[in-house]
């Protein structure tokens, strides 16, 4: 019998996942102490009236029927944040639920772009920006993002036939992998640029709650025009604890969000009624656990990145997100460096150049362990000669 599968997967792979995972199962029957700090899974809990708005929902009958949309209720409760975080004022018309960003920027070039348009992309990049544009169909231009541009995109590098040709710009600030934050002075200039070359952008604003050393994380739409030139998913996983209720939103200019919802409503029958009402009672409720956990994030980093510098390796300190980028030590790859990280210190990571070309020469890891774990992690790295 013929393979079933479709000639579109061939663009995808597990690769060098496969071989972490692999290998870490070796270490692990071997006895070997595993820090892993590849996935960016928080390890806090949901506050407990979270948790108490899922049970109590979930514990009517009426609450497993089909949803079919998002509840007025969530809706009213997602604008009422914006207001009170961040200042902007929207309306419920124009923000609609999605599974997780991850699965609202998979699906959203289907909704925005026809086979062909053009999608401009960072590199390094997310996965699921690159993958969403291309099960699109579309043509993809990657912009670069280097360090010594403090990783944001340099505008006027985009060549002018590209930036003509572009329908949708993919931006992403405080940014997984990179770990920075991104100055006021760049989203205007981002919104010029859209502006004048027709470009929509979408943001993705998963860490806006998680940023350090007295930055205050923000909203691209509080820029002024960023509602007539874009949208941005908002979402819930890292700021509440809640990254397997799947809560986010994408959150915009009133055509690009009714294109979403569309489109969805061909393929899906509404985000489950507990969740809504989780989602409601995270919005609605105390956000001094937000600010506190933000606040223990930092001091994971300074565990973390301070300690690796302590032991001679200059590992820069992240501006936002749970994660660090780390420059490899000399002599080594980004792949061959995870590898000998796992091997003599039991300590995973994600290599950089699975985030794109221009993550070659950088590591990813995960803030989550508390700091004395980290410390142990650090001590783990002198101890294995891997920076010798």
């Amino acid at each position: 019998m013929n393979k079933i599968q479709a000639n579109r997967l061939n663009h995808f792979s597990t690769g060098i996942f496969a071989e972490i995972n692999e290998k870490k199962e070796e270490l692990i029957r071997q006895g070997r102490k595993i820090y892993n700090l590849s996935i960016g899974t928080p390890d806090f809990a949901p506050e407990e009236h979270v948790i108490r708005a899922v049970v109590e929902s979930a514990s009517t009958p009426e609450a497993y029927k089909y949803s079919l949309r998002d509840l007025p209720e969530l809706l009213e409760a997602v604008a009422d944040y914006y207001q009170e975080r961040f200042g902007v004022t929207i309306t419920p018309d124009r923000i609609t639920g999605v599974h997780g960003s991850q699965e609202g920027i998979g699906h959203v070039c289907m909704a925005l772009c026809d086979p062909g348009d053009t999608v401009l992309l960072p590199n390094p990049g997310y996965p699921i920006f690159e993958t969403g544009a291309w099960l699109a169909g579309t043509e993809q231009y990657f912009y670069e993002l280097r360090e010594e541009n403090h990783f944001l995109p340099v505008l006027s590098e985009i060549p002018e036939e590209v930036a003509k040709k572009a329908k949708v710009m993919i931006v992403s600030y405080p940014y997984n992998p990179v770990c920075k934050a991104a100055p006021d002075a760049f989203y205007d200039e981002l919104i010029a640029f859209a502006k004048k070359y027709d470009i929509f952008i979408l943001h993705d604003n998963a860490y806006s709650d998680i940023i350090f050393d007295g930055r205050v994380g923000g909203s691209f739409l509080q820029h002024e025009g960023a509602m007539e030139v874009g949208a941005e998913f908002f979402s819930l996983s890292k700021s509440f604890n809640v990254t397997g209720a799947r809560l986010s939103f994408m959150i915009g200019r009133k055509d690009a969000v009714d294109a979403m919802k569309l489109l969805r409503s061909q393929i899906d029958f509404g985000m489950f009624i507990p969740v809504q009402m989780g989602a409601i009672a995270a919005l609605r409720g105390p956000k001094d656990g937000v600010k506190q956990q933000c606040r223990m994030y930092q001091e994971r980093r300074d565990a973390f990145c301070g300690g690796m510098r302590s032991i001679g390796w200059n590992v820069p300190d992240s501006e936002g997100t749970m994660f660090v980028w780390a420059p490899v030590p000399e002599g080594y790859t980004s792949r061959s460096f995870t590898m000998a990280l796992m091997e003599k210190a039991g300590v995973l990571c994600t290599p950089g150049d699975a985030f794109g070309s221009l993550g070659e020469g950088y590591v990813r890891f995960a803030l989550v362990l508390p700091p004395q774990q980290l410390q142990e992690v650090v001590q783990a790295v002198k101890e294995s000669g891997v920076l010798a």
